[in-house]
């Protein structure tokens, strides 16, 4: 992760070099706007979002290139620290390599397919900000330019930032200063709970006031995914095939024409690891200037569009599954992804996932379908953890690895865990409930409780019939 940050800052530099401050390079100031409200340096969680940006292309002094600039920000900051406008320069400087990430190569069009995607910066603390994108053409004739409306937040909620981009395109044909009451309404207003809604009241010129309201979905651990684009590029097989690889952190590198379909499909991945994080390098959309994460020797997530296959196939790589969406192939792998899983376990997944899939089910019952499967394999796995954590007086537990593997009685499952119990994923799962007095009362809780009592009822039966 170090160096990836250290050849982030150094193309920020390079770029700042070229072309003056942020403020000195901004094409469109904010409209008419109303006093601000100042808000306290935000904490995750307590605002829908930090910012709202517009990313356009600029052309180059030299040459025929554009570069991606800022020309729109919401809310501006003003009276911040020092430690605090570095980390905003820093912040906002990375941000339009992320919503150009094809590249400088461009040219007016006049028709441009609008996109929808997503980004993830990681912060030095391992905290991460998703930038939500929705690229487009602008309203107008005649050969023009695609811009980006990007949102940056520190919520996971794909879903619901995808109707808030849908509210700012929507506004964004009238004009960008009716954009600016919706976004001050947005931030002033509490982020829902689980289930719950949010009312917005939004007046439009020439519409009227209206009333929109924002639902997160009750599964909050998928709020931030949509299995159908990844069911629809790869078989049940090959999605097990990647989880297996992510579970023992290895290097994932997905391809794809479209930022949506890497994106959407690179959360989708990492949602499988659930109730597990994957704490290493993780681009959804790999930048041009970036491509060479690809050489890292460490674990690593990435989607790369399909242009610069090439350069991804003639870098200097170790051990890599490679996977080809637009095809539905892998085009290097490691040659084990089969034999990770105990198989046994393995047929679980594959026939669950097999069952009841219709074109009817909701998106929230397709992503519980598909993710369901997984969340009980690391039922059946790790699920006795919280029994193998030892407590003194103070409350502070000790995990007994040994004894907790051993508490299997099949051997493939064992075998299995011995890797897993190594792995980043666990091990920063361990430490919090290590520091927790009670298994926390999440949707993995709920589902090893119902585990234990189906064998509690198993055994029970088996008892009668003897």
């Amino acid at each position: 992760m170090d160096g990836l940050g250290r050849r982030l800052r150094a193309s920020l530099r390079r770029k700042r070099g070229r072309g003056g401050s942020l403020q000195e390079r901004e094409a469109v100031k904010e409209p008419e706007r109303a006093q601000e409200i100042s808000l306290p340096t935000f904490a995750g969680g307590q605002h829908f979002f930090e910012y709202l940006l517009v990313v356009s292309l600029k052309r180059k002094s030299s040459g025929d290139d554009y570069e991606p600039i800022i020309i729109y920000q919401f809310p501006k900051r003003e009276n911040l620290l020092r430690g605090q406008q570095e980390e905003e320069e820093r912040l906002l400087g990375a941000i339009p390599l992320f919503c150009f990430p094809d590249g400088n190569a461009w040219a007016p069009l006049t028709e441009y397919p609008r996109e929808t995607f997503s980004f993830v910066l990681t912060n030095v603390d391992g905290s991460r900000k998703i930038g939500y994108c929705r690229r487009l053409l602008p309203a107008g004739r005649g050969p023009r330019l695609p811009k980006v409306y990007c949102i940056i937040s520190c919520i996971g909620c794909f879903g619901l930032f995808s109707k808030i981009l849908d509210e700012v395109e929507k506004r964004h044909q009238i004009s960008m200063a009716v954009i600016y009451p919706f976004m001050q309404g947005l931030r002033e207003a509490a982020f829902p709970a689980p289930g719950k809604t949010v009312t917005l009241k939004s007046f439009i010129p020439d519409s009227g006031t209206e009333f929109i309201s924002l639902t997160r979905p009750l599964d909050s651990h998928l709020e931030h995914v949509d299995f159908s684009v990844l069911l629809r590029c790869l078989s049940f097989e090959q999605i097990l095939q990647i989880f297996a690889s992510a579970v023992l952190e290895r290097r994932i590198i997905f391809l794809a024409e479209g930022l949506s379909t890497l994106s959407q499909c690179i959360h989708a991945a990492a949602a499988l690891l659930y109730p597990f994080s994957w704490a290493h390098t993780y681009i959804p959309v790999v930048p041009e200037s970036l491509l060479d994460t690809v050489c890292c020797p460490t674990p690593f997530m990435v989607g790369v569009q399909m242009r610069f296959q090439q350069q991804v196939m003639d870098s200097p790589m170790e051990e890599v599954l490679l996977v080809n969406l637009c095809e539905g192939t892998f085009l290097m792998s490691v040659g084990d992804e089969k034999d990770i899983l105990p198989p046994k376990l393995q047929d679980d997944i594959l026939d669950s996932l097999g069952q009841g899939t219709n074109e009817s089910q909701t998106s929230e019952q397709l992503n519980e379908h598909v993710s369901g499967p997984f969340v009980q394999f690391f039922v059946k796995t790790v699920g006795h953890y919280a029994s193998y954590i030892k407590r003194e007086a103070n409350g502070q537990g000790h995990f007994q690895e040994r004894a907790f593997y051993k508490a299997l009685t099949s051997k493939t499952n064992r075998r299995f865990v011995k890797k897993f119990v190594k792995t980043q994923l666990f091990s920063l799962f361990i430490q919090e409930a290590e520091k927790s007095r009670n298994p926390p009362a999440g949707y993995f809780q709920r589902k090893i409780l119902e585990y234990e009592e189906q064998k509690k009822q198993k055994k029970s039966r088996e008892k009668t019939v003897k």
